[in-house]
């Protein structure tokens, strides 16, 4: 196999992040060159140069004459993760009130009444699709692309133990709640109220989190 471009490389890292993300790759599970290179038609080195690249990130780790593997992110760690989400979430939502235009306020409305209807309806999945898909939108709305980075790779590290808690008997009603109420301040333009509502919402996770 020939070797790829930078360009295919940095695919091979997203391909396997979302994998990883996703859950096709289990915590603790081992990360075989050979095997990702066969899985993702990329070259070997591609593959090495991914997973470096994801342990950076906090997604994979490796052990002397083990390789690589799925990092399992402890309960603890979340929390950690997550005060660090709210002081950046913070600024996002804060940055995103600024910023909004008048379609992506009809945009962030619909987003708001879908999660409405999910929540309703009991679609978990459903919903907690629709909760990334509202944060993916509120950092990109921010304009603040330091922040958004920090923020994508915290939410990967973190993303099973957020969809444990989309599955808390109770917990998207609360959660509906709070990210309406943050959709609410960024179309008003209320700078502080947004990040207000941002860091009630990442307290309330983090209240949610050492509940479980």
């Amino acid at each position: 196999m020939t070797e790829l471009d930078d360009g295919v490389g940095l695919d091979i890292t997203a391909a396997i992040r979302e994998a990883i993300v996703n859950g096709d790759f289990a915590p603790n599970q081992r990360l075989v060159e050979a095997d990702l290179s066969r899985q993702f038609g990329a070259s070997r080195s591609s593959v090495r140069a991914a997973l470096f690249e994801l342990t950076k990130e906090g997604l994979v780790e490796r052990e002397q004459n083990r390789g690589a593997r799925v990092r399992a992110v402890t309960l603890a760690e979340a929390i950690e993760i997550s005060e660090v989400r709210m002081v950046l979430e913070g600024l996002c939502a804060a940055k995103a009130a600024e910023n909004v235009t008048d379609a992506e306020i009809v945009e962030l409305r619909g987003l708001g009444e879908s999660m409405r209807a999910a929540v309703a309806n009991g679609h978990v999945l459903e919903y907690s699709e629709l909760n990334q898909t509202l944060h993916r939108r509120i950092r990109e709305i921010s304009r603040q692309a330091t922040a958004a980075d920090l923020l994508e790779r915290l939410r990967a590290q973190n993303v099973r133990h957020q969809f444990r808690l989309a599955l808390v008997p109770g917990r998207p009603q609360v959660s509906l709640a709070e990210h309406l109420a943050m959709i609410d301040e960024i179309c008003a333009h209320s700078a502080e109220g947004a990040e207000r509502a941002a860091r009630r919402h990442l307290v309330s996770v983090i209240e949610a989190l050492r509940g479980i």
